[in-house]
């Protein structure tokens, strides 16, 4: 290995929150090192939908939201685990943090007219105001490195463009029914495949693929030394046992030392199949679970093990649950597709595996895969279908399977989508009782057609509408399951990362079981415990707090440099 390499800050991961603190620090003139475990940068934010959910930002404040309001939902959402000191210190930095991104960096925001809160039968819920989403940006301003950008996840896309949920999902769901919609897809594909072709990659980069882009392109600006294919192997420390920097191996293989500390940035556990037997009650086996996560292989929580640190799990869910449908491409290679947006469409349900609905389609899909793990915790694997007939799988498909024009027989050969003349012969299929599912359909259709489900509450809530078709009536969730064939995709449990995670004090400082500190060491993002205590308040909720809690790492470590005489930049 080679001399060690010398920095005031070295970041272990690439994602939203080791590059909001790599920036904050940086942007006050320290000497900042990104170490990316994966060959691209940017984590699983890079395939995310981008949202971050911030309350206090300046749409907010126009609208009203107040943070007593803001405090109520929260508290309400998780009560027996809300974190109030952890609350009280994000609510305080949001506008601070923001204002920071927006103005002293590329990263930029859109403020939708309309993000509810994912529980708006809540106290304290609101229709909007507290979620963001970054704005689109060509990648080109990235140069060569644009192609070290982590790529969309390609089931996720519509033929290589990734739509935003709103008003740009809400055409691709009306394409094969407004000629309006039709000419507005037709030009996002036309310009994604243009773009492919001469420049390897779409460079129009939107959702989370736009935070990140936004977010490296001000890290080298500021002159952040972003090492991808990098793994940090285990962390250094001095006699007196603080945190002194890693052994890196890849592709930058060295020892580097890092004056100020380390930040541990570098996602979740999820991915990490001893640590979900021994956390995820699902997954005792650790067999009963599929992450579309990037990088959250415990690295991190590793790391901080190592150190001295621990997993604190006492939140309301340990992790930020995503139903999946787990198939295979035709070159054999396994995907998965998360299915965050169209459960709760019309003529759409779900069912286990007696045929029988177990719960309201158009929660979000956290609060519906809670419910699918609670429902299953006495059978044998967690799994249920989502199930359309002929109407439905022609007007919106299901998830991955597209509607007509798109030909179906690749869903089929890949295993996504199974096909039954009658209910009879799917349940055959897929292996679930028949008569079951027949009386499940029989008994959702009349009030369906009235738009009403006195079973389970679909389409009574705001947030319920917004995950379906706002054009269907008479509710925008709701619609019989009519005339066959029809169609069924399996769906089983991921998630979008751990709520779970290192234990941390009100500085994100790692701490041991006993609450000490460890010196030196810093966890913020999906590697730290969740600040919402297990609860998933709307749209973001993963990247809201990275970014906020990212930038008061970064703030607080150029304090540090300040204290210390050593900072070369402006005041912090």
């Amino acid at each position: 290995m080679s001399k060690p390499v010398h920095c005031d800050v070295l970041v272990i991961g690439s994602g939203v929150a080791g590059m909001a603190a790599a920036l904050k620090a940086a942007s006050r003139g320290l000497n900042v090192i990104v170490a990316e475990k994966e060959q691209y940068f940017g984590g699983t934010t890079a395939i995310s939908a981008g949202w971050a959910w911030v309350p206090g930002n300046k749409q907010g404040l126009e609208q009203g939201d107040t943070r007593e309001e803001a405090e109520t939902y929260l508290r309400s959402l998780a009560p027996e685990t809300f974190n109030t000191a952890g609350v009280r210190d994000f609510l305080d930095t949001v506008p601070e943090a923001i204002s920071f991104f927006e103005n002293e960096t590329e990263v930029k925001f859109t403020y939708p007219e309309k993000a509810p809160d994912y529980k708006m039968d809540l106290p304290g819920a609101k229709l909007s105001g507290r979620a963001i989403l970054p704005q689109d940006v060509d990648a080109r301003v990235l140069g060569d490195k644009r192609l070290l950008m982590q790529p969309y996840m390609s089931s996720y896309t519509v033929f290589g463009y990734m739509p935003q949920v709103g008003p740009d999902i809400n055409e691709f769901f009306h394409v094969n029914q407004s000629v309006k919609s039709f000419v507005y897809v037709a030009k996002k594909l036309l310009r994604t495949w243009a773009d492919a072709a001469r420049y390897r990659r779409p460079v129009l980069r939107s959702n989370g693929n736009a935070l990140m882009t936004r977010m490296v392109k001000s890290a080298d600006d500021l002159g952040v030394r972003l090492w991808n294919s990098s793994p940090a192997l285990s962390l250094t420390r001095d006699d007196a046992g603080t945190i002194t920097g890693a052994v890196l191996g890849g592709d930058h293989a060295a020892s580097v030392e890092a004056r100020l500390g380390v930040i541990l940035a570098a996602g979740g556990f999820s991915g990490n199949k001893e640590l979900r037997k021994q956390y995820f009650p699902h997954d005792p086996d650790g067999d009963d679970h599929f992450t579309p996560t990037v990088g959250h292989g415990g690295d991190a929580a590793t790391l901080a093990i190592s150190a001295g640190g621990h997993i604190d799990n006492s939140v309301f869910s340990v992790g930020s649950w995503a139903p999946v449908t787990v198939f295979k491409y035709l070159n054999g290679k396994e995907r998965l597709f998360p299915h965050l947006r169209a459960i709760g469409l019309p003529g759409l349900i779900a069912v286990d595996r007696h045929g029988k609905r177990f719960g309201n389609e158009a929660l979000s899909y956290h609060d519906f895969g809670g419910t699918m793990i609670e429902h299953n915790k006495d059978e044998n694997k967690t799994f249920g279908y989502v199930i359309g007939d002929a109407k439905t799988m022609h007007k919106y498909g299901i998830g991955y399977a597209k509607p007509w024009p798109m030909p179906r027989g690749y869903f089929y050969k890949t295993g996504y989508l199974v096909k039954g003349d009658t209910l009879a012969e799917l349940a055959g299929k897929l292996g679930i009782d028949a008569a079951g599912l027949e009386a499940t359909v029989s008994g959702f259709n009349p009030a369906a057609e009235r738009g009403e489900d006195p079973a389970f509450g679909r389409g009574s809530t705001l947030y319920n509408h917004f995950r379906g078709d706002m054009e269907h009536k008479p509710n925008p969730n709701l619609a019989p399951v009519g005339k066959g064939p029809f169609y069924a995709a399996k769906i089983q449990m991921g998630d979008l990362g751990t709520f779970a995670g290192i234990g941390v004090n009100e500085r994100s400082e790692v701490t041991t079981e006993e609450g000490t500190a460890v010196p030196g060491l810093i966890a913020v993002g999906a590697a730290a415990v969740s600040v919402f205590g297990g609860g998933y308040p709307g749209y973001g909720s993963h990247i809201g707090p990275a970014l906020v809690f990212g930038y008061r790492a970064g703030r607080d470590i150029a304090k540090l440099a300040a204290d210390r005489g050593i900072v070369r930049g402006a005041g912090v």
